[in-house]
């Protein structure tokens, strides 16, 4: 047995009672005010920029890095020389240790162990997580990138962007109106204070 669905037209207005009228421009109502109300977010301000296209054009740029390159050529000169006088420590060993007494070989073995260990604290130390080479940039190069993001949040502000994406390394956001950040909202929803 088949059903005959009742057919539901928006332009066969001759079978709706004065009810259905009304609540259809209620809906339509309700559907052009929801699409009002939400204009603005669709209505959004992008801009684009290209961050390391803009500290390629700024001279104090360009001598910062210069240093830094110039700082880690060094530091790994330093490593690379400590490496290389290990490395013949380790092949010397290798070409006597059949010679030496047990107590000697105990102690080279200790002095590779102690050479070795140095190098790689020297490693971690000049190009570790907030090493030397991570402090050499905090002090060179963020002062500068501070003074780029900070134009950037001027014109942003003043040019009525919401936000502002760094196409240089993929694309990041590096400026939201915080109006915009609904993160306190999510975090209410969750429950969290």
């Amino acid at each position: 047995m088949q059903h005959a669905l009742p057919s539901c037209s928006v332009l066969n207005l001759n079978n709706l009672s004065k009810n259905d009228l009304r609540m259809k421009k209620q809906i339509t109502l309700l559907l052009l005010l929801t699409f009002v109300a939400f204009a603005p977010v669709v209505a959004q301000r992008y801009a684009v920029v290209d961050t390391r296209y803009i500290l390629g054009k700024i001279p104090e740029y360009k001598t910062a890095e210069t240093k830094i390159q110039q700082i880690t050529e060094q530091w790994q000169k330093e490593i690379d020389d400590k490496q290389v006088a290990l490395d013949k420590m380790y092949k010397n060993f290798d070409a006597e240790q059949f010679m030496l007494s047990e107590d000697l070989k105990k102690k080279r073995e200790d002095e590779l162990f102690n050479k070795e260990k140095e190098v790689r604290e020297l490693q971690k130390k000049r190009f570790g997580y907030e090493g030397d080479l991570f402090k050499e940039r905090q002090k060179l190069i963020k002062p500068i990138q501070d003074k780029v993001y900070n134009a950037i949040q001027k014109i942003a502000i003043a040019r009525s962007y919401d936000f502002v994406l760094d196409k240089s390394e993929g694309i990041t956001v590096i400026f939201a109106d915080p109006k915009l950040d609904k993160s306190d909202d999510v975090l209410r929803e969750l429950g969290i204070r």
